[in-house]
């Protein structure tokens, strides 16, 4: 007898499957023309990490001969953090930290966001001497928004995978993207 584990994995919907299919397709359609392709894209995402732990309740057992009644409190609005992080073949971007003027970490919206794409990614691409790369981003609304989307056509021009953008990212396919696996890791 083995011990296994659940992996817990981000539901589909029936439409989904035609939209990653088409998105594969364009993707090998790509790589058909430069075998390189795969490298010109920043693949972007938000991770929130929780500042005061966490308890997995599943792994977490208290052997006895009777119940001790333990109990745990959390707060219903825990503390945490988002960090926006960019992962590309060249390295990684960031990270950056959704912060106000004071240190404290809020909570991400469009101005926000953008702000974070002018103050941080742009300079950052341009420092680095960044061209002909492709952005890609999930389909949060303050990514998707049409003033997100045009600020990104002042840089990308052409070149977004995105929800609202040149290539539709599919929904709820961040298993898609490197950083599910090496930044932000299963949900």
């Amino acid at each position: 007898m083995n011990a296994y584990k659940v992996q817990l994995v981000q539901e589909l919907k029936p439409h989904d499957h035609p939209m990653r299919f088409r998105f594969a397709q364009w993707a090998e359609d790509r790589l058909i023309e430069d075998e390189h392709f795969y490298r010109k894209i920043i693949f972007s995402d938000e991770a929130h990490f929780h500042l005061g732990g966490y308890v997995n309740k599943q792994n977490c057992r208290i052997w006895g001969s009777e119940n001790p009644h333990v109990i745990v409190e959390k707060p219903m609005h825990p503390q945490r953090v988002t960090v926006w992080c960019g992962f590309w073949s060249g390295g990684i971007i960031g990270p950056f930290f959704f912060e106000n003027e004071q240190g404290n970490a809020v909570t991400v919206n469009g101005d926000r966001y953008r702000a974070m794409l002018s103050d941080f990614l742009f300079p950052k691409i341009e420092e680095d001497d960044i061209d002909d790369i492709w952005f890609q981003q999930d389909g949060a609304t303050c990514h998707t928004a049409n003033v997100t989307i045009d600020l990104l056509r002042t840089v990308f021009e052409n070149r977004i995978i995105s929800r609202n953008a040149d290539v539709n990212w599919p929904p709820r396919s961040s298993d898609l993207t490197p950083l599910e696996f090496f930044f932000v890791g299963s949900r």
